[in-house]
């Protein structure tokens, strides 16, 4: 068996029910088409991974969708409960070292994944800081499920304040390099991705043309 895993959090990608802070600027099906670019690229990010990996849909799992890989549903009251569901489950089925990478990042590709695996053979926990002070990445050797309670989500001292409690508690860990997830417009054409990405300007041009 594989002793690590790869854990991925998407979104069931919907009118309206994706990127909804980016919504409100450039509209729900803008929004749906970068979200939808964006699975994409986490699509070819872990499509080379030697690892075993699990793709955590939010709400159904979709067929059509990661052809040939595991494929499930998130369950827990908030992202909190969900990511440590999905760790545990991990940990029960044998897998020694797991990460976890949500959808929505334009820079993720698999070198960020195998480093934060490779962390893991020494530290007890991994972060791929994102510059909004959240975390792209989350990865364990030892399973420490305070990391997940009582969070501050989608606050900007969500890894400083984690970060704080592993300390106090003398767990080891280790931080990657710091990406941008796209959460609002400025991130968005901030973004190498979009910068790069004609189609997407143009598609984007027309919808509000």
């Amino acid at each position: 068996m594989n002793k690590e895993l790869v854990i991925v959090f998407v979104k069931n990608i919907k009118l309206g029910k994706v990127k909804t802070r980016l919504a409100a600027t450039i509209g729900n099906q803008a929004a749906f088409d970068v979200y939808a670019q964006l699975v994409n690229v986490t699509e070819k990010a872990i499509k080379n991974l030697k690892t075993d990996k699990r793709i955590y849909f939010s709400e159904a799992v979709v067929k059509n969708m990661w052809q040939d890989e595991y494929k499930t549903v998130q369950h827990g009251i908030d992202l909190g409960e969900r990511m440590q569901n999905a760790f545990k489950q991990g940990f029960q089925d044998g897998y020694e070292r797991i990460v976890l990478i949500g959808s929505d990042l334009p820079d993720i590709t698999e070198s960020q994944i195998n480093a934060g695996l490779q962390e893991l053979r020494t530290k007890d926990v991994v972060f791929g800081p994102a510059e909004d002070g959240g975390y792209y990445l989350v990865g364990f050797s030892k399973f420490h499920d305070f990391v997940f309670q009582n969070k501050p989500w989608s606050q900007d001292n969500l890894l400083e304040e984690t970060l704080a409690e592993l300390k106090q508690n003398r767990v080891t860990f280790s931080t990657l390099e710091t990406l941008n997830d796209i959460d609002t417009f400025e991130d968005l054409i901030a973004s190498k991705f979009y910068q790069s990405n004609i189609e997407l300007q143009e598609k984007l041009k027309q919808l509000h043309d």
